[in-house]
């Protein structure tokens, strides 16, 4: 009985929440799926055959093997009791609404670039999302990475919270695809190396990465080692149905962000994203 009351109380709160999210305007809840497209939630907050947003699958890194969390709207097991400055906290300092630190697995070191309205938005969206009741698993981290504490020296270090900046002697259209990639896109997450400290190596930012076993490529505009002898066209159907210049189709990791998110963008914002990513300096 007691777990029958529970799904039924689980079950009256998200609809309670899907409610309230529809308090929002129509064009900010589609502004905020857009970004939860290209922000990639569904990849690593999801697991293969699992709930939608009920928890991923396991990522495993040189530090240890990590979990992402259960962001549907149930108040027991996900994010269901956060209030929209919990939500902000979290995605621009990376602090849970205790006030703990996040460990930078979780991209708000990217994240951090959004707008308040672009997160406002997107946390909007998410409460529209059907609520899973199911339970975190806990990172499996070796020692010293699972000393939660030193997460609040490595983000004074290396963390910056502030938002984007657009450079005003770019266009309109590059600024926009600057603000997709380095922001909700977090493409330097995983295409950028990172230092001994797991922090990314901005000196080689865009040269390529690791995600567990998987080598990251290259983005730069380097003819040899990047993507210098992509066309505008070459990449813009990269990033709609994933196919390179050779005719191969992306797998791994990046067939996810391209099912997922790019490919669900709209054509001004594929092109943006071109525009920027074929103006990387080569490394």
């Amino acid at each position: 009985m007691l777990g029958a009351s529970r799904a039924v109380l689980s079950g009256l709160v998200g609809v309670l929440l899907t409610a309230a999210a529809a308090g929002a305007t129509p064009e900010e809840l589609a502004r905020g799926e857009l970004l939860f497209h290209i922000g990639g939630c569904t990849n690593c907050h999801t697991a293969k055959d699992g709930p939608l947003l009920a928890g991923g699958d396991p990522l495993v890194t040189p530090f240890g093997t990590f979990y992402a969390p259960n962001i549907t709207p149930d108040p027991e097991t996900g994010i269901g009791r956060w209030t929209r400055e919990d939500f902000l906290r979290a995605m621009r300092f990376g602090k849970a609404p205790d006030g703990s630190p996040y460990y930078p697995a979780f991209p708000y070191t990217s994240y951090a670039r959004m707008s308040d309205a672009d997160l406002g938005a997107l946390e909007a969206y998410l409460r529209t999302v059907p609520p899973v009741r199911r339970p975190n698993r806990a990172h499996e981290l070796s020692f010293p990475y699972n000393l939660r504490w030193g997460l609040y020296l490595w983000q004074w270090l290396f963390h910056d919270p502030a938002p984007f900046r657009p450079d005003p002697a770019r266009s309109e259209t590059w600024n926009r695809g600057a603000y997709l990639v380095e922001g909700p896109g977090h493409c330097g997450e995983c295409h950028t190396p990172r230092t001994i400290w797991g922090a990314l190596d901005r000196d080689r930012a865009y040269a390529g990465g690791r995600l567990g076993k998987e080598t990251i490529p290259n983005i730069t505009s380097d003819p040899v080692r990047g993507i210098g002898g992509w066309s505008r066209g070459d990449l813009r159907t990269f990033l709609l149905i994933g196919i390179k210049p050779d005719g191969d189709f992306v797998g791994g990791e990046m067939a996810k962000v391209v099912r997922n998110g790019t490919a669900k963008l709209p054509e001004a914002d594929r092109e943006a994203i071109v525009e920027y990513l074929l103006s990387l300096p080569p490394r």
